[in-house]
């Protein structure tokens, strides 16, 4: 489903800017934008530490059962 808005561009300093919309609203706060010809793209950046991205993940559900201990085994110094 592709979502279309018009929307204005205004001056920020010395760079160009435009407001978000809430529909088009990014989680985070990175991103990355590149230009494929006239098109300008913005993603979302990928999470830049294991925790971040650990954070992101949906917790595992599965039942294990229990998991018991195994044996030692010799160590040799």
């Amino acid at each position: 489903m592709n979502i279309e808005r018009h929307v204005k561009l205004f001056k920020n300093g010395r760079s160009q800017a435009v407001r978000i919309p809430r529909e088009f609203e990014l989680p985070g706060e990175d991103a990355i934008m590149r230009k494929e010809g006239s098109r300008i793209i913005i993603e979302v950046a990928p999470p830049s530490s294991l925790l971040a991205r650990l954070k992101t993940l949906s917790p595992i559900e599965d039942d294990f059962g229990p998991i018991g201990d195994l044996p030692a085994e010799p160590f040799a110094f």
